[in-house]
């Protein structure tokens, strides 16, 4: 039995199940779930037009890095760059 004949016979079998399933909850077929990812432009154009805006938060000032301590962050970038070449290199 080739694979492709196992996984028709899978599929048969799954759908046949949940008809049974169907019938015995008195309800209709299942629903198709949704698709895993992100959700199309559209739809989320839409789910956004029907939410209300949120209320405007005041703007956050800006900081500021002086010149001492960038120099203070870019040396100690250097020296972690160099323990990482030190500790690569053993």
């Amino acid at each position: 039995m080739a694979i492709s004949e196992i996984l028709a016979s899978i599929d048969l079998e799954i759908a046949q199940l949940q008809q049974a399933r169907a019938l015995l909850t008195g309800g209709a077929a299942p629903v198709a779930k949704r698709k895993a990812g992100r959700p199309k432009k559209a739809a989320s154009a839409a789910k956004k037009a029907a939410v209300a805006p949120p209320a405007a938060k005041p703007a956050k000032k800006k900081r500021k890095l002086s010149p001492e301590g960038r120099k203070r962050i870019a040396e100690a970038v250097k020296r972690r760059w160099a323990a990482q070449k030190a500790a690569a290199a053993k």
